[in-house]
């Protein structure tokens, strides 16, 4: 498994509004530039199923391997020879504040394929993703 990018924020959003925005994946290219459309097949949920259409690229299935409400929110997008995986973690200080955190990694014999492919677009793009959560967060009503 190779780490192709990983970004973090902290913010003062609680973190059950960060779940909200993930867990809307219809609203996902609002704040994901690279996201033409997400579509879920049913509840937000470990194990749940889903697609979504990269701009400029095909229509990638996913699947939600991990959820923790609150905690961890990882979904793994099945590539050619590839697993793509984004783990999404949220932790709460003593102080309230929310920090996020995603990490990006890829797996599998057609890896180093997909890294050339994808890497550096995900890297450049995924702190700016990430801000932009926040204040789709934000804009939900949710502060600590």
């Amino acid at each position: 498994m190779t780490t192709i990018a990983t970004a973090r924020l902290t913010s003062d959003v609680q973190p059950q509004a960060f779940f909200d925005r993930w867990a809307d994946m219809a609203t996902w290219p609002d704040w994901n530039t690279d996201t033409e459309w997400v579509r879920l097949d049913g509840p937000f949920r470990t194990g749940a199923t889903g697609a979504l259409k990269p701009k400029g690229g095909p229509v990638t299935r996913f699947v939600v391997s991990s959820l923790v409400p609150g905690r961890e929110f990882t979904d793994v997008s099945l590539l050619l020879g590839a697993r793509l995986t984004f783990q999404h973690l949220v932790d709460v200080d003593a102080d309230g504040a929310t920090t996020v955190s995603v990490r990006v990694t890829l797996a599998g014999p057609l890896a180093f394929f997909w890294k050339a492919v994808l890497g550096k677009g995900i890297a450049k793009g995924l702190a700016g993703d990430l801000a932009r959560l926040e204040a789709a967060a934000r804009t939900a009503g949710v502060t600590a």
